[in-house]
């Protein structure tokens, strides 16, 4: 099973300046996961060192806000998974 993940601008320059990238998985936190394999320098930006989703990273799964236990969101082949930031200034 494969989905592809869009990566924001932020984490492109940490993947090679990739935009999307193919990683296999049932659930997003599997597939967040072996993203973190291709690209060991996303982990730390994606997961706290328990392995949960950094605060404030927001997960679409075809176009739908993850908000509850985004990590356990079941995914099927041809998923399309976007990585979101907030953004901040002031």
């Amino acid at each position: 099973m494969s989905v592809s993940i869009s990566l924001p601008p932020v984490l492109q320059a940490l993947a090679g300046e990739v935009q999307n990238v193919d990683a296999g998985g049932s659930t997003v936190g599997e597939c967040l996961k072996e993203l973190a394999k291709q690209y060991p320098q996303l982990e730390s930006r994606l997961f706290t060192r328990r392995g949960k989703l950094l605060k404030g990273t927001n997960i679409f799964v075809n176009g739908e806000n993850v908000h509850t236990e985004p990590l356990a969101r079941p995914v099927h082949d041809g998923d399309k998974l976007h990585i979101f930031y907030p953004v901040q200034g002031g």
